[in-house]
């Protein structure tokens, strides 16, 4: 959306929007509607009832018909009792299944978007779109519906029967109704902003809050406790101040708008006087009419100011759902392959695993130069490849090819023989065995944690994974053993055993490709002998592809890519690179001297 439109607005608050999440839940708003009004005419009614009850009976004295008024009054007070009761539940129900759908619908299309997405928005951002921004929606299309099909239709009702009763007291009434608009007018952009900026502090304290939280152990690492709390104090001291002046705001509006309600009573008091004389329950029933039609119009007003604050939180879905991946598979392709989320993988090729770059260029979406220029690389089955460089080199950009987190800008890679937009990304990724430089754990066991990578494997093929990269030992020590908790993430594993498990889900799933980003490189040196251990056997058929850091660890590759900001500057066997003396031996050389002195010192 460009500024332009931004500025404009969608219209009718951007309603519009949402009305296909609405479509399949008519039936319910349409009784939801009906309901309301049912419930609205009954509330109009009722001082008419009173007004029956005080002429007829107060003020002449007779009783003949109250039997009938009684149980004609008991049938509209139940009937309005259940009107209500059906249109809170459906409005309810319309709310959690509204938001259940629109959440559905968020997560889903997330599922499909590539990595460039997640790189460029934080999670609190993403989190909002997904939960905050359908929580107003869902609210919107339920209960402010409800409501507003209440509040106007009591409005207007109230309005019609007053003048029918009385016109000229009730154009009096009703000249209340430009004094309230004008009222809120000038309170309207006061309140609008003072809300916004308690909003915008809340953030900053949930912002801080979050960092206290998950920063715990670098906070006492740093000793900067005293420092974070006065920081989070500070931040809810003017969350303090702010509110009160909101809440001070809001008070005159609020006291204003029931000084103008009083002076309609006044009015209806004043020259109404006359009527009381010899209609008592006319008088009564104006009086309840002007009392209560303030209600109404305040709500309306806040109303609208709800519906411009939702109108961002719409706009902000739609531009969620707007967001297209920078890997999209082909019509032709998903006709075939299916897409991610639906997949037909009955006609899925096996897959071999020769990976080639054929004459690839390839710049980052929000990179300003070329990261790869003509490149091109045969990676025959079987082989094992490694990746080096220090630290923020690139070394990740030929994994991120591979896997298909982003295509080429022009070249192409191929898979078996084919370029890799001819199958769908879910046809490659179920090949794929990634292992994280940061392991990563799903809240549940160990073992529900593994059979992500093979939900149907067995107890044998679960043990031989775990045996495969030296999981079994620590398993094995773990009270519950495979049924053992990992906590959130796995925080309740060291970062060595969540390393090895996720090692081991990779392994599970068979993989055909295997790649390890730095897998060892926050892990403890025992943890990195048990994984270097491993590798000769679990990258027997497969081909893989390692980042490394720690250049020991590669000396055994088919061949060795060496990465120097954002470029591979070399490429060669171990041996190869070595006799060449240039930047791989220097970095060589460099990592064995201090691995040496660290050695000596220890």
């Amino acid at each position: 959306m460009n500024q332009q439109e931004h500025k404009k607005g969608l219209p009718f608050f951007g309603i519009g929007k949402i009305l296909p999440f609405l479509k399949k839940f008519r039936r319910n708003l349409i009784l939801m509607v009906t309901c309301g009004l049912m419930g609205s005419l009954v509330d109009i009614i009722l001082p008419l009832f009173r007004r029956y009850a005080l002429d007829h009976y107060v003020g002449n004295q007779t009783m003949d018909t109250i039997f009938l008024f009684v149980i004609l009054y008991a049938v509209t007070v139940v009937f309005a009792g259940i009107a209500n009761y059906i249109s809170c539940s459906l409005a309810t129900i319309t709310e959690v299944s509204v938001n259940r759908d629109l959440r559905e619908t968020a997560f889903r299309h997330l599922q499909t978007l590539s990595f460039s997405y997640f790189n460029q928005n934080s999670v609190g951002y993403i989190h909002a779109r997904v939960m905050s921004d359908t929580s107003r929606i869902g609210s919107l299309a339920s209960w402010t519906l409800m409501d507003s099909v209440w509040h106007i239709s009591y409005l207007v009702g109230s309005a019609a029967v007053m003048i029918s009763l009385n016109a000229r007291l009730a154009g009096l009434v009703l000249l209340i109704l430009p004094v309230l608009v004008v009222l809120f007018s000038f309170f309207q952009k006061k309140l609008i902003r003072v809300n916004r900026e308690v909003r915008e502090i809340n953030s900053r304290i949930t912002g801080n809050f979050n960092e206290g939280i998950t920063g715990a152990k670098t906070i006492k690492s740093l000793a900067i406790e005293d420092e974070m709390s006065q920081r989070f104090m500070a931040e809810t001291s003017n969350m303090r101040r702010r509110s009160i002046s909101a809440s001070r705001l809001r008070g005159v509006f609020a006291a204003t708008m029931n000084f103008a309600a009083s002076i309609a009573l006044a009015i209806v008091l004043w020259k109404g006087g006359y009527i009381a004389e010899s209609e008592v329950g006319t008088f009564s029933a104006f009086m309840s009419y002007a009392q209560g039609m303030m209600e109404p119009v305040r709500w309306i007003i806040d109303a609208i100011s709800d519906l411009i604050t939702t109108q961002v939180n719409i706009e902000r879905f739609s531009n969620l759902l707007a967001v297209q991946s920078d890997v999209i598979d082909t019509p032709q392709v998903i006709a075939k392959y299916g897409d991610i989320l639906e997949p037909k993988k009955e006609n899925w090729e096996p897959i071999r695993g020769d990976i080639e770059f054929k004459d690839v260029t390839f710049r980052y979406p929000d990179g300003d130069e070329d990261v790869l220029e003509h490149f091109s690389l045969k990676i025959p089955f079987g082989s094992h490849i490694a990746i080096v460089g220090e630290t923020g080199a690139g070394k990740s950009t030929l994994v991120n090819l591979v896997c298909r987190f982003y295509e080429p800008t022009t070249g192409q890679l191929l898979i078996d023989g084919r370029d890799a937009r001819e199958r769908s990304q879910l046809w490659l990724h179920s090949s794929i065995g990634y292992v994280l430089q940061t392991p990563h754990l799903f809240s549940g066991t160990i073992r529900e944690n593994l059979l992500m990578g093979k939900p149907d494997a067995t107890e044998e093929e679960i043990w031989a994974a775990v045996k495969a990269v030296s999981a079994d030992e620590v398993i094995a020590h773990l009270e519950n053993g495979l049924d053992t908790d990992v906590g959130e993430g796995g925080d309740l594993l060291s970062t060595g055993e969540k390393q090895l498990i996720s090692f081991a889900r990779a392994v599970l799933a068979d993989p055909r490709i295997l790649i390890l980003d730095e897998a060892t490189a926050s892990v403890d040196t025992i943890t990195e002998a048990k994984i270097q251990a491993a590798l000769d056997s679990v990258t027997q058929g497969r081909t893989s592809l390692m980042i490394a850091h720690r250049l020991s660890t590669v000396r055994n590759a088919d061949l060795i890519l060496v990465v120097r900001n954002g470029k591979i500057v070399e490429q060669g066997t171990h041996k190869e690179l070595i006799r060449m003396r240039g930047y791989y031996y220097e970095l060589y050389t460099r990592q064995y001297e201090d691995e040496a002195t660290a050695q000596l010192l220890a």
